[in-house]
Parts: C-alpha cells; sequence; structure tokens
C-alpha cells in the first residue's frame, strides 16, 4: 500500500504595500517571465513615488499565497475607483451599471498600472502546483469580492498561455488588439526596409534624413550611461507630452517615479536620446528630446517621450526607427511600442490580439457580459483583418 503524500497547507495574505514582501521573495516568482513589469523594482517605484496609490485611485490590494514561510504565489492587484490608466475602456459597461442602479466601482484589477503590455498573470513559483495555486488564488478573490460588495474582477493584457487556465475556472476573454513588431529574420534596417513597398520604403528613409537635416543625431543610452539627472530630464519631457494633449494627456507619473529608477532600475532601461550633431556625451550635453524604452531578454517596450521643440519626424524617429534599430543589432525578437495605433500601422506594426479577462459578481452584469461577448470578439477579430489588409507591407498587396 502506497502511503498518502501529506496535504500541503498553504496560507492567504493580502497586502497593500509591495515592499511588505521581501524582494527576493517577490522577484524568485517574477524574473523568470518575460515581462519587466511585474518585478519588484517596478511595482515598488509605482507605489513610493506615488504613482500607483489610493489618492490615485490605484489602491494596492496585492495577493500572496504562502507555504510555510516561503512565498509560492502573487497576484500584484489593485482596487480601482475609476477605468483611467488602463486602456481597455470599460467605460459602457460603467455606463450600464449606473443606468442598472448597480454599483460599478471600485473594482478589483490586476495589470502592470498605466501600461499596456501584454503578460499579465499570477506569478507562481517554478516547481509548485501551478493550477492548485491558482485555485486556491481565484477562491480566494472570489471571497474577497463577495465580502466586499465588489462588481467584478479584471486582468487586463494577459499573458495567453495563462489564459486558457483563467477561462476553464470560469473567466471570461474580451479580444483587444496592440500594435507589435516582430523581427522577421532581419539583420539589419535595411532589411526591414525592405518587407515595405516602394512607396512607404521611399517615406520611411525621407522621414530618417529629415532628422539629420536638422542637424540631430539619436544615440541609444543604456547601463552606465544611465543617470538620474538622464532620469528626471525623461520626466520633463513626459509631461510635456502629457500636458500638449490637455485633459487627455494622462499624465499619471510622478517626477519621483522616474528619478526612483535610478539606480536599480537601470539594467532594464533604454533612452533613445536627440543631441545635437557632434560628440554629445564627451560635451556633457543634455538631450533635446528622448524616448524611454525598456529591455527583457529579447522584448523591448516603449513607454513614453518628449521634446523640447517640434522637429519633423523626429518622434517617429526617437519612438519607432532607432528602437526598431537598436533590437536588430541587439537580436531582439519583439517590439511593443507602446498605446496608440495611428502611426504605427504605417510603420510596419500589425495589429496583435491581446486579451483581458473578466468576472462579473453582481448578477445582471454577469448575464450581460455572457451574452454579448462572443459577438463582440467576432467584431474585435475582423478589425484585426481589416486593419493587417491595409498594412503598407509587400506581403499585404492584394494584387
Amino acid at each position: 500500500m502506497t502511503p498518502r503524500r501529506p496535504q500541503l497547507q498553504y496560507a492567504v495574505t493580502w497586502i497593500r504595500h509591495i515592499d511588505e514582501v521581501p524582494q527576493t521573495a517577490w522577484d524568485a516568482l517574477a524574473l523568470p517571465l518575460t515581462t519587466p513589469f511585474f518585478e519588484w523594482t517596478w511595482l515598488h517605484t509605482l507605489e513610493g513615488s506615488g504613482s500607483a496609490v489610493a489618492n490615485a485611485g490605484w489602491l494596492p490590494n496585492h495577493l500572496t499565497v504562502w507555504r510555510d514561510r516561503t512565498l509560492v504565489g502573487a497576484a500584484p492587484l489593485y482596487l480601482k475607483s475609476h477605468s483611467y490608466g488602463e486602456f481597455v475602456f470599460d467605460y459602457q459597461w460603467a455606463d450600464l451599471a449606473h443606468r442598472l442602479g448597480v454599483r460599478y466601482y471600485p473594482k478589483l484589477l490586476g495589470m502592470a498600472p498605466f501600461t499596456p503590455a501584454e503578460g499579465y498573470r499570477f506569478l507562481i513559483a517554478p516547481g509548485e502546483d501551478e493550477f492548485t495555486i491558482t485555485e486556491i488564488m481565484v477562491q480566494a478573490i472570489d471571497e474577497f469580492c463577495d465580502r466586499n460588495q465588489i462588481s467584478g474582477c479584471h486582468f487586463l493584457y494577459v499573458d495567453p498561455q495563462w489564459r486558457s487556465v483563467m477561462q476553464s475556472l470560469g473567466y471570461l476573454p474580451w479580444l483587444h488588439h496592440s500594435y507589435i513588431w516582430q523581427n522577421q529574420g532581419y539583420q539589419s534596417f535595411d532589411d526591414y526596409l525592405g518587407a515595405f513597398r516602394a512607396n512607404q520604403r521611399r517615406n520611411i528613409k525621407r522621414e530618417r534624413k529629415s532628422v539629420e537635416k536638422a542637424g540631430l543625431q539619436l544615440v541609444p543610452l543604456t547601463g552606465d550611461a544611465i543617470t538620474r539627472r538622464l532620469c528626471s530630464r525623461m520626466y520633463d519631457f513626459y509631461s510635456d507630452t502629457c500636458d500638449k494633449f490637455g485633459w487627455w494627456g494622462s499624465k499619471y507619473l510622478t517626477r519621483r517615479f522616474f528619478e526612483q529608477l535610478y539606480p536599480h532600475y537601470c539594467h532594464r532601461i533604454v533612452f533613445f536620446a536627440a543631441y545635437e550633431a557632434g560628440d554629445p556625451i564627451a560635451l556633457q550635453q543634455m538631450p533635446l528630446a528622448m524616448s524611454f524604452c525598456l529591455v527583457k531578454g529579447d522584448r523591448l517596450y516603449g513607454r513614453y517621450w518628449g521634446c523640447l521643440e517640434d522637429y519633423n519626424h523626429l518622434h517617429f524617429n526617437a519612438c519607432y526607427y532607432c528602437p526598431i534599430e537598436w533590437a536588430i543589432e541587439q537580436g531582439l525578437r519583439w517590439f511593443d511600442p507602446g498605446a496608440g495605433g495611428r502611426h504605427k500601422k504605417r510603420r510596419g506594426f500589425p495589429a496583435t490580439p491581446n486579451t483581458s479577462l473578466h468576472r462579473f459578481y453582481e448578477p445582471r452584469l454577469h448575464t450581460l457580459l455572457n451574452t454579448y461577448i462572443e459577438e463582440v470578439n467576432a467584431m474585435e477579430a475582423e478589425e484585426i483583418d481589416a486593419i493587417n489588409r491595409d498594412l503598407p507591407l509587400k506581403q499585404s498587396d492584394n494584387a
């Protein structure tokens, strides 16, 4: 007779600050992920800088699972009093809830704040029974939402493999799209240009040359080239860009956020900095414009950009062409340039599906979601196909 394996005992704890968990324990779960946005330093900087905090409508409410004193599961979660900074637009649901007399907020949300980048999932220690711990965490979320009369739980920009696990536990998928560049075996920027139709290839070359004609050069800055002063300068650019869009500018991050990334997150940062032509590093010039990217493994993520004065096509160079050229040189496979798509489609970023997951606890909202979500997803799939048929790439030709 085979002896029965003793039942493992897990303890569930909700925490209000990421620093309640030791960095080494949290990162043992987060570092294996492809995304950098759930690592302890990134989340801690968001909280410690006053960016993702209760006063901003992002109350940290992280779920942790422990076996003895070992962290084996974690979920970055936030109680939200609004839907700003999510880039998955559920305002129609909130409006419908209001008309039904249902309280939509607060809601429980899983994502990296202000970061529309795919990769959210529960963080589970390697070697653990992933499904068992996932079930424990889902049950804890259900009990929390029931106890506190939370209308729903939502996970945004989820990891595709994790999605199927959560669907098996009753979460419903809502289809969206981002614009993602993937390296199709390019060895140089000219290889990337070669994928375009002739007219768009000429347009990109012209846009590249316009920066040179303005007397500017763009320089990638990494590692020891990243300084606290540059991080603070990046806030100035970010703030100015947000201000140009007025109420829609979405200025979520504080100056302290950018400054506190130095020095502990510099290994992830890539700045593409525009200087007057010459030797900017030796002259210790401050850049006239910068884009802010993060790198992890074979993936590059674009986040923010700004400039002191307008130059023709500088935005396209700092945010698309130079990061793509750098990614090719570094052997990177994948580049997510951030939110929006109007400019990205013309520069060879195809619409790429991503998914959010949802569970409503309020019966009427639950019924409506179940009734209509498949129709909504079918329309989104048609839009993705239509966008990609119109890309200025050779393989998109219908002739």
